[in-house]
């Protein structure tokens, strides 16, 4: 029987899981092997115990330093990580957290019910920014031919916001979920990325100052929630950071299923991959994800394959048939993209080839249609309920000129 070959034979492969060399920041040892899987045989070795003791002084700590003020910020988006995070803030380890939340606006509406789930069940106090929808439309355009991805307000703005409300509140600790060691092959646990860094996110996914992302329909002024604040504003608050998963074990199907069956966390169909649980707050991750198959040559499928590989709940030959199948399809999001920003599909493709990485060039990158309609109605939650709500008055007669 043949064996299955990834989608681009020419690319270096991890030669344990599926991560290609165009997987940003990747490195192989002498062994082919990159940091994702290093870091997975390293894990086992960590003594978990002296980790934890080491978060629970951290966080006495912080409790002690914030006196009558929230101990730790944690933003949140409703998604496993973060509803994760809160479990164990409140309920093992007795903080007082204010949640934070930069809102993207492309609320599924599994998604919505998860944040809202969240907040009801941990009751933790809660602040979120929404940037307004008409400019979230703009940007999404400006994004994708500028970095080849629809997210850069959301990647901005997850970095900027939380910073903001620990500069305002006087919150020095800032506390995210999985470690860097564990899937991005960015640092690994024996070589952590412990260091606070205010500009991480721009690294790793804005790519764009803001000012950067100024054209004809978006002025500096429509950019402002999105800049950083100053490095004399998180100095004299002492902003910092911690990873979550540096200090304990992190699972991501076993924290899944003891959301799901202890708190109702809703999984949900997700585009482009096999999964249910990753980024289920987005009705847009599936472009996201597009967008990176088709600069790198590959997507959420190959992410998601390549953990399951290392966790041993997949061989590799099944996570290369797997990504045949979901990396290359397009994304009914794709529909959702060209109305809101007047693009169309041909301009969309010529964006993205332009922004191609090197290894990607000239290549033929095969797309493929689904196969089946998505599960959720890829339209942000929010327009659903008023569309259902002035549905409902002009029935009534209340909106006679629907």
């Amino acid at each position: 029987m043949k064996r299955p070959q990834p989608l681009f034979p020419h690319l270096k492969y991890c030669t344990r899981c599926c991560i290609p060399e165009t997987q940003e920041g990747v490195k192989f040892d002498d062994m082919g092997i990159c940091q994702a899987c290093q870091s997975s045989e390293q894990k086992i070795h960590i003594n978990w115990v002296e980790r934890e003791a080491k978060l629970r002084k951290i966080l006495e700590d912080a409790k002690k330093q914030a006196g009558n003020n929230y101990d730790c910020i944690v933003p949140i988006s409703g998604g496993k990580d973060s509803s994760y995070q809160l479990h164990v803030l409140t309920n093992v380890y007795g903080m007082k957290p204010l949640a934070v939340t930069f809102s993207h606006n492309w609320w599924s509406k599994s998604g919505w019910y998860n944040l809202q789930n969240s907040l009801e069940t941990f009751n933790v106090d809660h602040i979120m920014f929404t940037p307004n929808r008409a400019l979230i439309n703009r940007l999404a355009r400006n994004s994708v031919e500028r970095i080849g991805d629809t997210n850069w307000h959301d990647h901005a703005g997850v970095g900027a916001f939380p910073l903001h409300v620990a500069a305002r509140f006087k919150i020095p600790l800032l506390i995210w979920g999985e470690s860097l060691a564990e899937n991005s092959g960015r640092a690994t646990y024996e070589d952590p990325v412990h260091t606070f860094d205010r500009e991480y996110f721009l690294k790793q996914s804005g790519k764009l100052k803001p000012i950067e992302m100024i054209s004809e329909s978006v002025s500096y002024r429509d950019l402002f929630p999105f800049e950083l604040p100053t490095l004399e504003e998180i100095e004299a608050v002492g902003v910092w950071g911690i990873h979550l998963g540096d200090y304990i074990f992190w699972d991501d199907e076993r924290q899944t299923e003891f959301l799901r069956y202890t708190y109702g966390w809703k999984e949900t169909q997700m585009e482009g991959t096999y999964k249910r649980y990753k980024s289920v707050e987005d009705i847009m991750s599936g472009m996201h994800d597009f967008t990176c198959y088709l600069k790198r040559g590959y997507g959420r499928c190959t992410e998601q394959a390549s953990v399951d590989v290392r966790n041993g709940l997949l061989t590799r030959d099944e996570g290369l048939e797997l990504i045949r199948k979901h990396d290359p399809e397009r994304p009914e999001a794709l529909g959702h993209y060209l109305k809101i920003t007047g693009s169309t599909e041909e301009a969309f493709y010529a964006a993205m080839e332009k922004l191609r990485v090197p290894q990607m060039r000239g290549v033929s990158i095969p797309v493929i249609r689904k196969k089946h309609k998505h599960e959720e109605r890829l339209l942000p939650f929010p327009e659903q309920m008023i569309e259902k709500f002035n549905r409902s008055d002009a029935k009534r007669g209340y909106l006679r000129n629907l």
